[in-house]
């Protein structure tokens, strides 16, 4: 939470390369990439199999936490997971819709209130797209896919839009604050007692003043809000609710949500289908070495993906749709 809102010139014109470095469209050997205003806080690249290949379905891509855009990159955390992904599930045969989320449009246009941000406006956004998309009458079938904070996002609008299959990469299966504490607990374990206060408070729909520096960038009050409505969902009575065919993923060298949180999730649902990757982290890269090698992965865009991803996602989606 910390880093999920960028105010300053130096952090916006930062962003503004970041994003005009990628074509608006583009082609490659086996697939078109175009870019999409859905409205004038979402705009993205959809992807599309050249030579007729399409089976006619689009997997919308759901970045994780974080001023995260199309491409899965954040300013000083360039690495292109989203965009390769795109990528190689179109080369499969599906086309696919990468996003930037909202606060990238508000960035640029200088129009970010974070006092005014809800958890459910991605979840809005999300089903938004799913709606463009279905009046175009290119698609009969529609797939979420959300990685990280997405897979929780993804999830509800899968419910709430009757999606034909959904994909949850490295989401938590445990709500926010057990996962906060847990963290707080191995970076500072003498504010734990402190934190597990504060998110009560919270839970209760309650704001406060922050007598913690330390704590700011969680719990400073006008990030607040929004803390409130995303700590009403809890991943593992969402997932419940999803009646439609279901991935659960993970990587077993992924650092900030671990194999755990997709076992509860599989837990949960009962019917989901659980994949644990070996050797791929949180960005969907391969590691093999330590903490320094997979932290440095994070900023690394030439680094491609993990291809057992893909190649799971690929056969999941061809044997149940």
């Amino acid at each position: 939470m910390g880093d999920f809102f960028y105010t300053n010139m130096k952090q916006t014109l930062n962003l503004l390369l970041l994003l005009f470095t990628t074509m608006a469209f583009s082609q490659t050997e086996n697939f078109s990439k175009e870019e999409i205003a859905v409205s004038t806080l979402i705009k993205g690249d959809l992807y599309t199999p050249k030579n007729g290949k399409s089976q006619k379905s689009l997997i919308i891509l759901l970045a994780g936490s974080g001023p995260t855009n199309r491409n899965g990159n954040q300013i000083g955390m360039q690495n292109n997971s989203l965009k390769y992904l795109a990528e190689e599930l179109t080369n499969g045969g599906y086309s696919v819709f990468t996003f930037d989320k909202r606060i990238i449009a508000q960035i640029i246009a200088g129009t970010v209130n974070e006092s005014e941000a809800r958890f459910d406006d991605l979840i809005s956004d999300a089903t938004s797209v799913a709606d463009y998309f279905k009046k175009t009458n290119q698609y009969n079938k529609f797939i979420f896919a959300g990685h990280s904070e997405g897979s929780l996002v993804g999830m509800i609008a899968a419910q709430q839009t009757k999606a034909d299959a959904y994909i949850s990469l490295a989401g938590a299966g445990r709500s926010i604050d057990e996962v906060l504490v847990e963290q707080l607990e191995k970076q500072i374990p003498s504010l734990k007692e402190k934190t597990i206060a504060y998110l009560n408070l919270l839970k209760k729909g309650e704001t406060f003043k922050n007598d913690t520096p330390v704590l700011n960038s969680l719990f400073r009050e006008s990030v607040q809000p929004y803390m409130i409505s995303w700590l009403k969902y809890n991943p593992q009575q969402e997932i419940k609710k999803v009646n439609c065919p279901t991935l659960i993923i993970n990587g077993d060298k992924d650092l900030q949500v671990t194999p755990k949180d997709a076992r509860l999730l599989n837990e949960a649902q009962q019917k989901s289908t659980l994949v644990i990757i070996k050797d791929m982290n949180h960005v969907f890269k391969t590691v093999t070495g330590d903490e320094k090698e997979n932290m440095e992965t994070y900023s690394k865009p030439e680094v491609k993906n993990n291809p057992e991803l893909s190649e799971t996602i690929l056969k999941f989606l061809n044997n149940r749709l």
